[in-house]
């Protein structure tokens, strides 16, 4: 059994919603492995989806070669509780997400075959709320077609 990625300690126990404009400017490029799985549309990723990701490409590729999770949840998302009335404050923090604009590489991998790293980056794009591009390490720079 894996936990569910969060930050050990937070400044603030509840974050204000913000915005989600423009392109991702840092983390944008390929880094640490050959091919990457990069995200096309601004989105917050929970930390339930990240692992779900995870997991299918961990159990795809059998465990060989080497992966990076390029995004972390560290940002909470309060709700209420359902019928409460008006007032009385912002509610407690239910679960985390990791704010991702376009262009943002969300996993990268490196040690198995192209034809295999595509098929999992494929089949982990399902677990993914965005659109997103499987990425190779020569093709650094992000455009969105």
């Amino acid at each position: 059994m894996s936990i569910m990625l969060s930050p050990k300690r937070t400044k603030y126990r509840r974050h204000h919603r913000g915005r989600m404009r423009g392109k991702a400017r840092r983390g944008n490029t390929i880094i640490f492995g050959d091919f990457g799985l990069q995200a096309l549309e601004p989105c917050w990723i929970t930390s339930r989806q990240i692992e779900a990701g995870r997991r299918v490409l961990t159990r795809y590729v059998r465990r060989n070669g080497k992966l990076w999770i390029r995004i972390f949840p560290d940002k909470p998302v309060t709700m209420r509780p359902a019928e409460t009335r008006m007032g009385s404050g912002k509610g407690a923090p239910e679960y985390w997400v990791a704010v991702v604009k376009p262009g943002k590489m969300i996993y990268e991998i490196n040690g198995v075959p192209e034809s295999v790293a595509r098929e999992a980056m494929r089949i982990t794009s399902y677990k993914m709320p965005v659109k997103t591009q499987f990425v190779k390490f020569a093709e650094k720079s992000f455009e969105i077609k």
